[in-house]
This record gives structure tokens, C-alpha cells and sequence, in this order.
């Protein structure tokens, strides 16, 4: 075990919604940050928000818990992975919105972020050394007709934010493209989000020192992205007033860097929004990507998607082994997890769970949540139902305890991530 990087907090935002693949993004990230043998943040100090857990309010109330959290000497990281939109109106005049979850074009001072919002929240954080990574340009779009009024342009980041990065305060943005251009989604990662796991594993780090800092990151993206897009996309820094300071480490302490945590050979997609997947939202874990238009036929169901604003309508239930008919059209399950991560995530959680002081009646019943849970997940046909009923009751058991949130804050995280992966898979 290398030594902790204790001055590291972040927060990592997957809005998730029609953008399944901000949810993989903003875990991988979280995921390195935390990793022990690389960034090696203590696990308590990096808060993950993805899909419906990263609404308006709670992505409000974490900035507040990161401002509470964190101290001039803290290092900060905030990354959102979603639609990002300048929205101009007569009346009211011009504001960038982030869109998080559930977000509502006729609603967005009640459901989205307002630049001037975020940049309020940013400031009240303490920390002197902030780093702020958005990825808001994204093929598709967000339902302009339906807000009457209102003009809406894609804008990679809020211009409301950039007097603070000028302050001389130590904080600084890197936005995934230019104005005029989308981002690239891929697999495992985005090209923006693979060229940021990357120079945080140590990859063209400027000192093999053991640190990774801002310029690293930046010069990092800004030299690969747009190599793996065919120089279509090109990711912004604004970096006024501030030192080159240490992000986190790379190989937690060592100098020689550790590699990449994924074997596979990344791929980035050929056009952006060419992999952009709609959800089938009938609690199946299915995504339809391809070619949005057509009928869809699986087994005995029919689902009718229209190309235009990639509606969709579902006659019966969908399960995991829907077919489809038409040219150019595919079914893909794209959370990027699969039922053996599933199941060793349950195996690392009953490890941890083991080594606390919890009453034996408390821990009796959280071992048994969890291996009915894995019982149940490795079965032929498993049940969502009651998969999804027993780790959400081990999440409230988990949360209500004083103990688990002193000891072992990482369980309630991880009891989290089990549910939101329970609820892609099955």
C-alpha cells in the first residue's frame, strides 16, 4: 500500500439520461482517483454522483459538502460529464446551464445550473488549488422545440465561471472541445475522460516525480484528443493565475507509473454521437444504439423508434436478450459493467464489512443482504425486483449507521455504485 493522497477531494458527475456513457466516465474517473496504487485518494474524499443521483439538488448539495470539506490547502476536482447549453431569451437575456438528471427545458432555474449559479458554488469553496473538468458538448439534443422562446447553443463551458478562474486564485478549467465542436464518446472511455485516466496514471507526465499536475493533464488532453478524433476535437484550458500545481499522484508515492487499469485497446467512435444510445426505459438495462428509425422486434414485444427525436414506444416488457430487425441497427447493453464485476464488487464490499466493529445483528443482516443478492444475480433469469429491494435496503441500513460513517465511509459508496449497477444489468 503506497501513501494516501490526503489533500485530494473531488466530485464526479455522470448526468447520465440519454447520455448513458457520462455514468462509465465519471466512475472510471473516480475510479483512478481513488485507486491505491495510483491517485490514491482516500475513497471518503472522492463523491461520485451518476444518473439519478445526479440531479440538480444533489449536485448542489455536494459543491456545498465540498466547500465545507475542504480548507485552503486542500487540492479540488470537479468534473461534469453531461449537456452543457448557452440558452438566450429575450426577456431574460443569456446564461450557460449545466443540465444535470431529470433536467426540463420548461423548467430550468427549478431542474438545471445556471452559470452564475455554479460559479457562486465554486467560489465558496476554500480549496486554493481547483481543478474544473467539463464534457458538455455531446451529440443529441435537449428538446429545444419544447421550450417555447428559448434558443439554445451547445457550449463546452460556462463563461460566467471564467472571472473566478482570472482571479489569481489557483483555479483552473479544461473544457473538452472548442466552442464550434462536439465530444467524442468511446470505449472504454470518452477520448476527453481516456486522455484524463491517462496522464493521471502517469502518462506524459513532464517529471516522473510521482506527481501529476494541471499542465500534465492539460498538455495531455490537448495533445492525444485530438490525434484519436482526427483532429475534430480539441479540448480548451483556461489557466489564469495559477501555479502548475499537484493534481495527485500517479503511481501513489512511487515514480515509476503503473500503466493503464484496463487492458482492452481503447476505441473512440468514427463521428461524434456515431455510439450515442438511447435507453429502453422498461427496467431491462437495455440500449438501443445504431441507427435510430425502424421497428424494433424482440421476442413477442415491438418498439417503435422515431428517428427524429428518438421517442420511444414500448408494447410489452424488454429483456436483456432483445433482438431487432432493420438494416444498421443494433441492441448493445453499454453500461460497461458486467455480472462478474457485479458480483466481485458484492465480494470486496462482505470483505470490508468483515473488518468493522458493527452490532452483530446489523452485521448479520447486511452479509446476508449481500449474499442473496449475489445468489440471486447469478441466477438464469434473476429477479430486478427483489435484487434492487435487498441492496437498497443495505444502502439505508449502511447509511443510518454511525459507525459505517466513521469507519468505513467507502461501503456506503460502493453499496451505491451496487445499486446503480443492479439497475443497468438486470
Amino acid at each position: 500500500m503506497g501513501a494516501l493522497f490526503e489533500s485530494g477531494h473531488a466530485l464526479l458527475i455522470g448526468a447520465g439520461g440519454d447520455l448513458p456513457d457520462t455514468v462509465n466516465d465519471a466512475s472510471g474517473l473516480r475510479d483512478i482517483l481513488i485507486d491505491p496504487g495510483r491517485c490514491a485518494y482516500p475513497p471518503e474524499q472522492a463523491h461520485l454522483l451518476v444518473s439519478q443521483q445526479a440531479g440538480r439538488t444533489a449536485i448542489l448539495a455536494a459543491l456545498d459538502d465540498l466547500a465545507v470539506r475542504t480548507d485552503e490547502a486542500a487540492s479540488g476536482v470537479v468534473f461534469f460529464s453531461g449537456h452543457g447549453y448557452r440558452v438566450s431569451h429575450p426577456a431574460i437575456g443569456e446564461q450557460f446551464y449545466l443540465m444535470p438528471y431529470g433536467y426540463d427545458v420548461t423548467d430550468l432555474a427549478g431542474t438545471a445550473i445556471g452559470g452564475r449559479e455554479l460559479a457562486a458554488k465554486l467560489a465558496a469553496i476554500p480549496a486554493r488549488k481547483l481543478l474544473l473538468l467539463l464534457d458538455c458538448c455531446h451529440a443529441g439534443g435537449v428538446g429545444e422545440a419544447k421550450a417555447s422562446g428559448l434558443q439554445f447553443a451547445k457550449a463546452p463551458l460556462p463563461a460566467e465561471v471564467l472571472p473566478l478562474l482570472e482571479s489569481g486564485s489557483g483555479r483552473v478549467l479544461i473544457a473538452s472541445c472548442k466552442e464550434d465542436e462536439l465530444s467524442y464518446a468511446g470505449k472504454p472511455y470518452s477520448a476527453f475522460t481516456l486522455a484524463l485516466i491517462e496522464a493521471l496514471c502517469g502518462i506524459g507526465a513532464a517529471k516522473q516525480d510521482g506527481y501529476v499536475r494541471v499542465a500534465d493533464l492539460a498538455l495531455h488532453t490537448r495533445q492525444v484528443t485530438p490525434q484519436r478524433t482526427k483532429d475534430r476535437q480539441h479540448p480548451v484550458l483556461h489557466f489564469e493565475g495559477a501555479d502548475n500545481y499537484v493534481v495527485a499522484y500517479y503511481a501513489a508515492g512511487e515514480t515509476q507509473p503503473k500503466g493503464l487499469p484496463f487492458s482492452a485497446e481503447p476505441e473512440i467512435e468514427p463521428e461524434a454521437g456515431a455510439w450515442r444510445a438511447v435507453q429502453v426505459d422498461t427496467g431491462g438495462g437495455i440500449y438501443v444504439g445504431g441507427n435510430f428509425d425502424g421497428i424494433y422486434v424482440g421476442r413477442d414485444q415491438i418498439i417503435t423508434i422515431q428517428h427524429e427525436d428518438r421517442s420511444i414506444h414500448n408494447t410489452g416488457p424488454v429483456s436483456n436478450s432483445v433482438q431487432i430487425t432493420g438494416d444498421g441497427n443494433q441492441v448493445q447493453n453499454t453500461s460497461g459493467v458486467s455480472i462478474d464485476e457485479f458480483i466481485q464488487l458484492l465480494g470486496s464490499m462482505q470483505t470490508l464489512l468483515s473488518q468493522v466493529s458493527l452490532p452483530a445483528e446489523e452485521k448479520d443482516e447486511a452479509h446476508s443482504d449481500l449474499e442473496r443478492v449475489a445468489e440471486l444475480a447469478q441466477k438464469p433469469e434473476p429477479n430486478k425486483g427483489l435484487i434492487i429491494k435487498r441492496i437498497d435496503s443495505l444502502v439505508n441500513l449502511l447509511a443510518n449507521s454511525a459507525t459505517i460513517a466513521v469507519a468505513a465511509p467507502q461501503l456506503i459508496e460502493m453499496g451505491r455504485k451496487a445499486l446503480e449497477w443492479a439497475q443497468m444489468l438486470f
